[in-house]
């Protein structure tokens, strides 16, 4: 019986002894490395680059980490830390690496980042990357020297860079039309198309092309460019009772927030909310687009359709003598007989099908490098998402949906994001003096 006694006791320390190797085993005496990811993808470093290193150690946690930049043999601490609390799994350093500060030169250089873990072994990770030093900007060759662009139209840059660029564009004032890669004359090029703001002019709009590199390195240029003016007509339309009981239950029900209100509140809400909110929709839509050009020659027009409203028409809603909204018309609406055949303007492949608030049953094709086209109010669409459409093929019906008082096409072109002047795509004069050419 004390023999049965003394064997339960030692059976009772020896699972008391395991538990705690398990413990001290799998969590100090463990083999496992800190892994270590840093934030992008690093190839070069320019005058100044912020990198972001998170490192990891989900065992026994983290006790050291350190960074070292090395050129020519000679190592430069950028970060020797030691990790508190010890045993902390995660740690992430943001780091700012100045060359002119840390005297760095132009040309090839090596990264080292290396992690001790909390363990009794004190396993090392060590993360080893060779980068480029470059701290000379892009230069930037323009391949059309002027540019004349309509208050609204489209503007065109070509231009070949230095070197290889991460990323690239036009800005308009604060906005930036991206730019797409292409070949001239076998040479690495960039252009795109950018839309000029209706206000645009001499004294304050700046137009500049701009590049980074690799390494960070920025260059912005002047487009030399000038702005033709045009005049947009003003028009003041009458809002009835009867367009208000007829159209705003259309959008009561759309957007049940809206029920209860009076006609009036509905649109004054969907002249202005929904307006802004349909037009962020669609700047979205026209971010994703083909790359390469899908179009081909001079876009068409409706047939056979009376124009109605044009681009840039400015208008003032009046109710009962009193300015209720105001908009600017960036399309041109085009009738002809209702339910008459609507066709895609030229080839691409459909975005976008199906309701999109004032705009109602809208069709929007992408034509390849950031432009597209839309048709509007539409009674029915006969295509889909994802088609690839022929230049004058059938897309759908006119018709009056959305925020129209007739039967009528809604028809607009978008560059880079934005609303442009149409009529410039239908003339084949223009194609070729400001993009084929």
């Amino acid at each position: 019986m004390k023999w049965f006694r003394f064997d339960y006791k030692i059976i009772i320390a020896a699972l008391v002894v395991t538990a705690l190797a398990w413990f001290f085993f799998g969590n100090y005496i463990e083999i496992g490395k800190p892994v270590i990811k840093f934030d992008q993808e690093l190839k070069a470093i320019g005058r100044q680059k912020n990198i972001g290193i998170n490192i990891s150690d989900s065992k026994s946690g983290l006790s050291q980490i350190s960074v070292e930049i090395i050129q020519d043999n000679k190592g430069q601490i950028l970060a020797d830390q030691i990790i508190s609390p010890k045993g902390k799994s995660q740690e992430t350093l943001s780091l700012i690496i100045n060359s002119a500060e840390l005297r760095l030169h132009d040309g090839p250089a090596l990264l080292k980042v290396t992690a001790t873990d909390n363990s009794l072994l004190k396993n090392k990770a060590v993360f080893m990357q060779e980068i480029k030093i470059d701290t000379v900007p892009p230069m930037i060759n323009l391949v059309k020297n002027i540019n004349y662009i309509n208050q609204g139209g489209t503007g065109f840059v070509a231009y070949q860079p230095s070197k290889t660029l991460s990323s690239t564009g036009v800005y308009i004032n604060n906005y930036l039309s991206p730019a797409h890669a292409m070949l001239i004359d076998n040479k690495s090029s960039y252009f795109t198309y950018f839309a000029l703001p209706m206000d645009a002019d001499k004294n304050t709009t700046r137009i500049m092309v701009f590049a980074r590199d690799e390494a960070g390195n920025e260059t912005t240029m002047a487009v030399p460019c000038v702005i033709k003016e045009k005049n947009f007509r003003y028009d003041k339309m009458n809002i009835s009772d009867n367009f208000l009981q007829q159209k705003m239950p259309e959008f009561q029900v759309m957007l049940p927030a809206l029920q209860g209100k009076t006609p009036l509140e509905v649109f004054t809400y969907v002249n202005s909310q929904m307006r802004r909110d349909n037009f962020l929709t669609i700047q979205k839509i026209c971010e994703k687009s083909s790359g390469k050009e899908l179009w081909e020659g001079t876009f068409l027009r409706m047939k056979n359709a009376a124009p109605m409203a044009l681009f840039g028409d400015k208008r003032s809603y009046v109710y009962n003598g009193k300015l209720v909204g105001e908009s600017i018309h960036e399309g041109v609406d085009l009738a002809s007989n209702a339910r008459s055949p609507i066709e895609a303007a030229n080839k691409g492949i459909v975005a976008f099908t199906g309701a999109l608030g004032i705009y109602g049953n809208t069709v929007i094709i992408d034509h390849g490098l950031g432009l597209f086209t839309l048709y509007a109010h539409l009674s029915s669409i006969d295509t889909n998402v994802g088609k690839h459409v022929a230049k004058g093929e059938k897309i759908g019906l006119s018709g009056m949906s959305g925020l129209a008082g007739g039967d009528h096409l809604h028809f607009s072109m978008i560059v880079g994001g934005k609303f442009v002047d149409p009529k410039e795509w239908w003339d084949p004069h223009w194609i070729k003096d400001n993009i084929t050419k």
